[in-house]
């Protein structure tokens, strides 16, 4: 199976072709950021225009690179949620008008879901159950899977997700955006326990996730300690870097315990990380510490597939084209999409008087 995905949930446009779920046969991306820089952040009506912009070189290019042309494809997956609403309805509405043009099935795919296929292509297949940990600028959350296409949130965040913490921190220290590689870059020469920084946890006990108060710690030690953030392409002081190794070990920390402590409540067989963030070497560090010390495989994407692209779009929505999940011209952007279906059947069974078991 043959399928053009398509990827605008924010700021990157993307198309792929992809046989079977696991093979890339092309995949295009038109990055943003140059744009976006100035602003220190995303700006909605700028993505959307851009992706309007975009979408048709981009699509063309997808299958010049592949040297196939539009009618070789079986179907088209589509991301439809969460996201930019903007974004999003340029890219379900190419979508929606691609398959009537050509009378091909389609699908709308969760771009979270997007993320955990993001694996298929450079690993061996996953065995289920899995564990999923999804950072990113927009996401950080953990999932329980029992099996393909089922899914149970088991740890989010509470405010900011880590890939936004990072792009906030960065831009109080006039370190730029986006801010992840920079202060990764930056706290290779830094001392990660300069800063004492308390790894945040929820009064509440459950294994959620919190940045905002992290990133509020940051700029309370940048006033009380006088830094002054980089400006005019001056290279960083000394404490400067400190700070990032500081800031980047907490948020590592807090990302590879939690997901070391509900390995240990779900047992999976294999544990994924995937986002923008699993391209941060020192997670990867620390995540494969963690996938050895439980004896389990742990799958990451190439640079190339963390961050927003539309081969993980593809390999998701195989899955679904193959079970017969089919989207109808009515299909619209949901940009509060949630990615979890067992609640609903927990519910159904404790209602039964069924004690529910994963």
């Amino acid at each position: 199976m043959l399928v053009l995905g398509i990827e605008t949930s924010c700021d990157e446009t993307a198309a792929a072709l992809v046989r079977n779920g696991r093979e890339m046969v092309s995949s295009v991306i038109s990055s943003q950021v140059p744009i976006h820089k100035r602003f220190g952040g995303v700006v909605p009506e700028l993505a959307s225009r851009e992706h309007l912009d975009k979408i048709v070189p981009v699509v063309t290019e997808a299958f010049e690179k592949a040297n196939m042309k539009p009618s070789d494809i079986d179907g088209i997956a589509v991301t439809v949620g969460p996201g930019l609403v903007g974004s999003l309805l340029v890219g379900v509405s190419y979508a929606k008008a691609m398959a009537y043009a050509l009378d091909k099935p389609f699908v709308g795919v969760n771009h979270i879901e997007g993320h955990i296929y993001s694996v298929a292509f450079e690993n061996p297949p996953i065995e289920y159950p899995a564990e999923a940990l999804i950072v990113s600028g927009g996401h950080s959350n953990i999932f329980h899977i029992p099996e393909p296409g089922k899914y149970k949130v088991v740890a989010r965040t509470r405010d900011d997700a880590a890939g936004e913490a990072f792009d906030k921190v960065a831009k109080l220290l006039g370190l730029g955006y986006p801010g992840g590689p920079v202060i990764e870059r930056l706290a290779r020469e830094g001392n990660p326990k300069a800063v004492p920084f308390a790894i945040p946890r929820m009064g509440d006990g459950l294994p959620d996730f919190s940045f905002s108060g992290l990133k509020t710690a940051v700029t309370k030690y940048v006033r009380e300690n006088g830094l002054t953030p980089v400006t005019n392409g001056e290279p960083p002081s000394q404490a400067i870097k400190d700070l990032a190794a500081s800031f980047q070990h907490v948020v590592v920390q807090s990302l590879a315990k939690t997901m070391e402590k509900l390995a240990l409540e779900y047992y999976p067989k294999t544990l994924i990380v995937a986002g923008g963030v699993a391209c941060n070497g020192k997670l990867r560090e620390e995540c494969r510490a963690v996938a050895e010390k439980l004896g389990l495989p742990v799958y990451f994407p190439s640079p190339h597939l963390s961050t927003d692209n539309a081969a993980m779009i593809a390999a998701a929505g195989t899955v679904k084209l193959l079970a017969g999940e089919l989207a109808g011209l009515d299909l619209n952007a949901d940009v509060t999409l949630r990615l979890q279906n067992l609640d609903l059947e927990e519910e159904a069974a404790k209602r039964a008087g069924v004690r529910y078991r994963l």
